[in-house]
């Protein structure tokens, strides 16, 4: 496959930028890339005309629970809706229909918006890791551990077990990357973190947690170890390179000295952080620490939407906000957030998150015919600042083309779309029950 008539974004180390460029795919793997000299030195390449496109690498989702697209608008409103509203829906409602029916149509979202990769971490996610290869994306999956009895835990902790069952059936596969995902802190003993700890050493895969995102959070390992959560997560041995801490909103200049020694992932979250009223992370701060930092959108019960375009031009101007200085986060580090930082916080930085030789074909084409894309002078701020979602016309995920002229090739989501007429009724009277 041969990739013309775009501008290549590449996000390598020197942000390098090729008009009227050409990439050159075989199988799965990024082969060459350059300008038109490289079409008569491939011609018997298929070839895919970009229309003077924007090329960039596919975006990465570093954190969210996209089954929970079943719930989305629901509650959008409500105090402590973690505790009081989200625990006692799921454990009413999630069963593998519902998370099959919610993660299938949130993968969908996700791939028609230039979502390559994404993290997720939720309960039955064999069911999120079948979905994920019926779309064609690439997913760090985990399933939850928390310590009260679950959708698909008959006591305490039993998601270990599944862990274990999920890890062993999916470690060989070229797209999904399975996981252990205890759920937080103030969900997990201390036992308990540095058991998820120990099998994601064992079998050496990523470890996925809420880390710092709530203030009663905070509150609970000051009062009972006159400790920040990060600095009790250091104390107890599970802050290490394989973990991916989501949110990191309560966090002091000690706790990123530990991040970065630890080199621990961190997803930021902006879009659902700020319309939970959690706060702002640090972010800003983190880049310019060369922490390990990228994006992510949370369940779309939390930030109702999975696309990445939304949360760049709200970490652009949030921040730009809060700091009270227009001049931070260039439009070009957004990107890079979004597609390489993600990648680096996922420890998958070597294989995807740019357009370079012998990475993976995940690749995307935000097409600039639209009205909302015109004039350009600046590709990152246009990408930034005007584009979103349905200017994604191509995406390509492990060298196979799943999204082409905006429309989704692998699966029709319009049938998920009436399937969830079938469930609403279940979950709308469930709800009122709260």
């Amino acid at each position: 496959m041969l990739i013309k008539n775009v501008i290549v974004l590449t996000m390598n180390s020197n942000k390098d930028i090729i008009e009227n460029g050409v990439v050159v795919i075989d199988n799965d793997v990024i082969v060459d890339i350059g300008g038109n000299e490289l079409l008569s030195k491939y011609p018997d390449h298929e070839i895919i005309d970009g229309e003077e496109g924007i090329l960039v690498p596919g975006f990465v989702n570093a954190h969210t629970h996209c089954a929970m697209t079943a719930f989305r608008s629901l509650g959008d409103d409500v105090a402590d809706r973690l505790k009081r509203y989200l625990f006692p829906l799921e454990k009413m409602l999630v069963d593998k229909e519902l998370v099959s029916l919610g993660s299938k149509y949130g993968i969908c979202e996700m791939a028609l918006s230039g979502v390559t990769t994404f993290a997720d971490m939720y309960y039955y996610e064999d069911e999120v890791a079948k979905s994920t290869k019926e779309v064609g994306l690439r997913g760090v999956l985990g399933e939850t551990i928390v310590d009260f009895v679950a959708p698909d835990a008959d006591k305490a902790y039993e998601g270990l077990d599944y862990c274990q069952w999920f890890i062993d059936k999916w470690k060989e596969d070229e797209l999904i990357i399975p996981s252990v995902a205890p759920h937080a802190p103030y969900t997990n003993d201390t036992e308990h973190l540095q058991k998820a700890l120990n099998l994601a050493e064992s079998k050496d895969v990523p470890i996925l947690m809420h880390i710092a995102e709530m203030t009663y959070e905070s509150e609970k390992y000051m009062k009972e170890y006159n400790l920040t959560p990060v600095q009790y997560l250091d104390k107890i041995g599970v802050l290490n390179s394989r973990m991916v801490g989501a949110h990191l909103i309560y966090v002091n200049n000690e706790d990123l000295r530990i991040l970065k020694e630890k080199e621990v992932g961190i997803s930021h979250n902006i879009g659902a952080n700020a319309k939970g009223a959690h706060g702002v992370a640090p972010a800003y701060k983190m880049y310019n620490m060369n922490l390990k930092l990228g994006l992510g959108t949370d369940g779309p019960m939390s930030g109702n939407t999975l696309d990445i375009f939304t949360q760049m031009g709200l970490v652009a101007k949030i921040h730009k906000l809060v700091n009270n200085d227009r001049t931070i986060f260039s439009a070009d580090q957004i990107v890079e957030m979004a597609t390489l930082g993600g990648a680096r916080a996922l420890n998958l930085d070597s294989k995807i998150g740019s357009i370079e030789i012998g990475k993976k074909a995940d690749l995307v084409i935000v097409e600039t015919k639209s009205i909302n894309m015109q004039p350009i002078y600046d590709y990152y701020s246009v990408l930034v600042y005007s584009a979103n979602a349905s200017n994604v016309s191509t995406v390509i995920v492990n060298g196979k083309v799943i999204v082409k002229d905006k429309a989704l090739l692998t699966q029709d989501y319009s049938i998920l779309t009436n399937e969830f007429k079938n469930i609403k009724n279940r979950v709308m009277s469930a709800a009122r029950s709260l």
